[in-house]
C-alpha cells in the first residue's frame, strides 16, 4: 500500500475532493492540517515550493494538488502509484 501525505485546511473544497478520491480508492493517508499553524504552512511550502492546499505526496513523490491528482486518475496512472509501496 502506498504511503500518502496530504497537507490540508479544514474547509478547502479541493482538499475535500482530493481526500474523497483517495478514500474511494481505498487508500489511507497521513493528513497534516495546517489551519492557523504558520510553522506547518512554512514546512509545506518548503517541501512543495507551493503555497496552496492540498499538497499531496505519494511514496515520497510530490504529485501536486487536487487538479494534478485528478489528472493522474484520468490518465490511468493513479492506481499504479497507489499500488506501489
Amino acid at each position: 500500500m502506498a504511503e500518502i501525505k496530504i497537507y490540508t485546511t479544514r474547509f478547502c473544497p479541493f482538499c475535500i475532493r482530493a481526500k474523497h478520491l483517495l478514500e474511494s480508492k481505498g487508500s489511507s493517508y497521513d493528513e497534516i492540517a495546517i489551519d492557523g499553524n504558520s510553522e506547518l504552512r512554512r514546512q509545506m511550502m518548503s517541501e512543495s515550493g507551493r503555497h496552496t492546499v492540498p499538497q499531496i505526496w505519494i511514496n515520497n513523490k510530490h504529485v501536486g494538488g487536487c487538479d494534478e491528482l485528478y489528472a493522474l486518475e484520468r490518465s490511468g496512472q493513479l492506481d499504479g502509484l497507489l499500488a506501489e509501496g
